[in-house]
Parts: C-alpha cells; structure tokens; sequence
C-alpha cells in the first residue's frame, strides 16, 4: 500500500509539471499583442501607433494566425511522437524515459522563455522550440499510466484514476497562476519557473519512481475480476510485500526474474485489434479537439468578449480546469458503479453541448454566472476526456483478449491518446482560422465536435446497454439463463 501511495503521488506529480509547463503559452498570449492604446501614448515615435507595445513577430494584423501556428507546431509533433513514444515505452525502462522526457522539456521550456531576455523577434525560433517540446512531452503520458496500472487492478480503477487524473486541471491552474504572476512584466519568466519546475521534478521521479511491483517483492494486481477472486485487487494483507507461489517476501526479493516469465510487447498493429480501441480513440480525437480549444483560447475569448486583463483572464480560466477536476472525478466513480465507460462518456458528451451553447450567449453576463458556467462546462467537456485516457486505456491495455499479457498498455495508452492528439492540434488550428469570423462559429465547431464524440461511441453504447439488459431480462423470467 506505501508503493501504491508512492507512485500515485509520484506520478501525479509528474503529470501536473507536464501541464504546467504547457500552459504559459495560452497565458501569454494576451500580452505578445496587447491592446496597446490602453497603455497611454507611444513612448516610441518610430513606431506604429496601434501596436508599438506587441513584441514581432506577433505584432501584425495576422497575429491569432501565428498564435494558431505556434500553438499547431506542439501539438502536432505531441500527436506524431505519441505514437511513437507508447512503443519505446513497452521497451524502455520507464524510470529512465519518463524522467529524461521530463529534463529534456524543461530545457525546451527554458529556451522559450529565453527569447524574451534574448530579445529573440524570429517565428521559426519559437515554433522550433514548441516543436521540440511536444516531442520530449509524449515521453509522460504512456509511462505514467502504465505506471499506475501496473500497480492498480480493475476493482476500483475508474474511481481511483478520476482522482488521479485530476493532475492535469491542477497543472493547468498552477500553470496559470504560475505565469499571470510575471505576464504583464517579464513574460519570458512565465516559462523559465515552469521549466525549472518540471525538471525538477523529473530527477525526484529518477531517484523514487517503482515501474512494477515485482520489482519490490509484491504481486502484481488482478486486472479481471473472476468468479474465483473475491479481491479484485490481489491484497491479501496490509503487511508490507506479498508472497508469491508460497515464496515469503525476502526470498522474492533476491530470486531474479527469468526471462521467459517476460511477455513480448504488442505491435501496433495488434493493439488496434483489441475491441473498443478504435471507437474510444476516435472518440477521444473530437472530445480532446474540444477541450485543448478552451485550454489554449479561452484566456483570449475572456479577454475580447468580457474585457477583463490578462492576468483577471488567466485567473478566471482556471474555473473550467477546476470544473475538470469535478468532471474527471463523478466520471469515474459513476462507471465503477455502473460498469458502463461508454454510456458515461455518451451521457456527459450530450449534456456538454447545450451548455458550450448557453456559456457563449450567457456566460459574460455577470461574474457569478461566468463562474458556474464555467464550472459546469470544464466537468462535462473533461469528465468523458480523463475518463477514457485513464480508466479506459488501463481497462483495454489490460484486456481479457490479451490473455494477462498488460505489456500493451504503454502502446494502447499512446494510441488513443495519440489519436486524441490529432483532435488537440486541430482544435486551436481551427480556433485561430474561424475566430476572425467571430466567436459564435468557434463555439458551433466545438458543439458540432461533441456530438461527433457521442456518435463514435453508438456502438459501445449499445453493447453495454446489451449487457445490462440480460441479466436484467433473466432476473424476470423472459430469458433462460
């Protein structure tokens, strides 16, 4: 139980710096093309009137293009080095990858900021270091939860995860807060303390990660639940390590592991054919589109349509990440109960659309209403995204098909969230290329995405609503069992 307590605390830390070094860019925004005219009369006569305080190359009428272009460059190297990444992480110790993914993105993290104090004015350097960043970045997801399902059964694993997953609102808040603090007045700070933080954290995990738990002596979890086990969870005491095959704790210590007890990783391929790995992938691709849009332009939209500052639009987007910590959290805990990770999903996916609707033509018309929609609308666009990248890719990396072989769960994490993926670097693309048309399209396509979403889920929807059905049929007469 300490291992358990000790990697879920290890790894939600790694994930929260992940997010955190991610969001300064939304924050930033606002501020490498500010509303000039706000700030008094031009101390610069050489300069253009209108935009003498934007920092070049964003200071240009085509300024959300390039936002748009930067914001693109991360995630479509993220999405492309996903699916490459889940397939080092099956091969690779995950200890070694996951910490020097996590080095190497504070480093590109550092750079970036580096071009303030630089005075760097090129596009293709920030896009460069955007670029590099979200390739290190794909090191995190993969290895962190298959670090976690290595350690936790299916028992309670939607409940347990919902929680856990909760590391990548409070990234995004901690990001926020973290880079309102210096946007205003020495923005390139905003990326140097997130860069240095997740650095930091990444030589912890070095030193105190534990990949499995054969590795201290303890039996692995039971990743289905049979007739036979009455502890889904394979704990049998509260004792420290377990025993296995009647070996006490020290005698499994000192035996080494042999090399035919270890299972081949899967191929790409193979991990394309467990059943639901393409439905919740493609899922994922429009729930993810919908979510990284807001993660990225929502300080901005709060900024144009409620006038609020920079920093005031980076403080009150952390409501929606808040939202996701909620949303994460009842997801889990409501398909633990029912069994149903689909019709979960299905269900919030639905509701979430009237609501994009009403917090564009409602949600500025006071603070309190913002709050709540706000609120609202981060738990139902994150619930069925956390639950799917958590729950979801352990329960089919772990699935009955592969016959207790869980070294596919780094590839199938990386496939559903690389396809995912896609949808994110889409999001922000199309944000930037429908927002000068006005905001009211972009909330169109978001809700237009979210049906998407529902509809690619229909038939996992179905075979649940079929599973349930017949033991319900049977209890009253109209099946033989």
């Amino acid at each position: 139980n300490r291992y358990r307590g000790l990697t879920l605390v290890l790894t939600f830390l790694c994930y929260t710096s992940y997010h955190l070094s991610r969001k300064p860019i939304s924050i930033v925004k606002s501020q490498l093309h500010p509303n000039c005219s706000a700030l008094g009369p031009n101390p610069h006569n050489d300069s253009n009137s209108s935009t003498w305080c934007s920092w070049a190359p964003f200071d240009g009428d085509n300024y959300k293009e390039l936002f748009g272009a930067l914001d693109n460059a991360f995630l479509v190297a993220y999405a492309i080095g996903m699916f490459i990444s889940g397939i080092f992480g099956e091969r690779l110790p995950l200890r070694y990858y996951l910490s020097g993914g996590m080095v190497l993105s504070g480093l590109f993290t550092l750079l970036f900021g580096l071009g303030y104090f630089w005075r760097i004015h090129v596009l293709w350097y920030f896009i460069v270091m955007q670029v590099c960043n979200g390739l290190v970045q794909t090191t995190g997801w993969p290895s962190v939860v298959t670090c976690v399902g290595n350690w936790f059964g299916k028992g309670k694993r939607g409940l347990i995860m919902g929680i856990w997953n909760s590391h990548t609102s409070v990234g995004n808040i901690l990001g926020s807060l973290i880079a309102g603090v210096w946007v205003s007045s020495a923005w390139g700070l905003s990326f140097l303390v997130p860069g240095i933080i997740i650095a930091a954290v990444g030589i912890l995990c070095f030193f105190f990660l534990v990949e499995y738990p054969e590795d201290v002596g303890c039996s692995p979890p039971l990743h289905h639940v049979s007739p036979c086990s009455k502890n889904p969870e394979g704990i049998t005491s509260n004792e420290g390590p377990l025993s296995i095959s009647g070996q006490s704790s020290r005698d499994h210590l000192n035996s080494p592991k042999e090399p035919a007890e270890e299972p081949e990783a899967i191929s790409f391929l193979g991990a394309l054919r467990i059943p639901g790995v393409v439905e919740f992938s493609l899922c994922l691709l429009f729930a993810k589109l919908v979510s990284y849009t807001f993660l990225y332009w929502l300080p901005l939209y709060i900024v144009n349509v409620a006038h609020f500052g920079a920093k005031e639009a980076g403080d009150l987007s952390t409501l929606f990440d808040a939202g996701g910590i909620l949303g994460g959290i009842f997801a889990g805990l409501i398909s633990d109960y029912t069994g149903g990770r689909a019709t979960t999903c299905c269900v919030m996916l639905v509701v979430a659309a009237p609501m994009l609707f009403l917090y564009n033509h409602i949600g500025q018309n006071g603070i309190g209403t913002s709050i709540a929609m706000l609120v609202v609308c981060g738990a139902l666009v994150n619930g069925p995204y956390a639950l799917i990248t958590t729950a979801v890719s352990a329960d089919l990396g772990t699935h009955e098909s592969l016959k207790g072989n869980a070294k596919a769960l780094s590839t199938v994490t990386a496939i559903i969230d690389g396809t995912g993926s896609i949808g994110a670097a889409l999001g922000p693309l199309l944000a930037g290329l429908i927002s000068p048309t006005g905001w009211n399209n972009v909330f169109y396509m978001l809700i237009a995405a979210d049906v998407l979403a529902c509809l690619l889920l229909t038939r996992v929807v179905v075979k649940e609503f079929r599973g349930w059905c017949g033991p319900m049929a049977r209890q009253r007469g109209y099946v033989q069992p």
